[in-house]
């Protein structure tokens, strides 16, 4: 604990040095006057979801030469109870048609999360460990965990600090800073830092900067054209640059609707296997 907590009292000057790649942070406040790290994330992760949603959603792959690959996916969410559910299933291209994705996000802290992965090339569904979840999904620059969350955000895997203020797009926003509760943590997720720049109106995260175990910038996310559908505050771009590869991932969803009938069937091995 006493390494840890050296670790996160010097993150203050570190914060510094790595937010100069990217954009300053206001301080307009003391720490004090400002609501506390774990209350925003808190905050974020109890906004209104809908108890489901059906969309599409189109996946954009660009890699440091400027090539695109394209993903046409369906993809539900459910919740039941505590516990959120998610499936993607792809459309095309013809060569990766036919790949799910489950997930099962159990509000149970001590209970680890179930994922499941369809390759119609090997007809079988492989599980993914929890050890596995900092690994990127499908080609994309978003982890698998990245994925499970969505909008949410892992607030047992980090100890958060409130450091700043901040404006983006017009927003005022909450600047939290996020460190691993411990060096394991931080090797499954493969970031050693975030910093989220939190919308202080409808809490949802506006940008969110990631660091390596290293301390060097690894990627930047930034959830763009953010209104309301039915109510519900929603994301429809989500784009991600990845500063160590040039990558970029860029993710669109359309035809968002909260109110659609999801059969508890579509959540299972089985529909992965049999597709839509």
């Amino acid at each position: 604990m006493k390494k840890l907590y050296g670790l996160i009292k010097n993150s203050v000057g570190v914060i510094s040095i790595g937010v100069l790649v990217f954009s300053p942070i206001m301080v307009n406040a003391t720490e004090n006057d400002l609501p506390s790290g774990r209350e925003i994330i808190e905050r974020v992760n109890a906004r209104d979801e809908g108890e489901s949603v059906a969309r599409d959603l189109l996946m954009v792959m660009t890699d440091k030469r400027g090539k695109k690959r394209k993903r046409d996916t369906k993809s539900f969410r459910k919740y039941f109870g505590d516990e959120k559910r998610t499936v993607i299933f792809y459309q095309s291209p013809k060569n990766i048609k036919g790949t799910a994705f489950l997930t099962y996000d159990y509000p149970d802290a001590d209970r680890d999360d179930d994922q499941w992965l369809y390759l119609p090339a090997s007809r079988k569904v492989r599980r993914i460990s929890a050890s596995d979840r900092g690994d990127y999904f499908l080609g994309t620059d978003f982890t698998y965990e990245d994925i499970k969350l969505e909008s949410k955000i892992g607030i047992n895997d980090y100890i958060q600090k409130t450091v700043g203020e901040e404006t983006i797009d017009g927003h005022h926003c909450y600047v939290v800073e996020s460190i691993p509760v411990n060096e394991e943590t931080a090797k499954e997720l493969g970031y050693g830092r975030v910093l989220a720049r939190i919308d202080s109106e409808i809490w949802i995260v506006r940008k969110a900067e990631f660091w390596d175990r290293k301390d060097n910038p690894l990627k930047t996310i930034q959830n763009k054209n953010i209104s309301q559908v039915q109510g519900i505050w929603t994301t429809h771009i989500i784009d991600v640059q990845n500063h160590k590869t040039g990558h970029h991932t860029s993710f669109t969803f359309s035809n968002i609707n909260y109110q659609a009938k999801v059969a508890d069937s579509v959540f299972t091995e089985r529909a992965l296997r049999r597709g839509l």
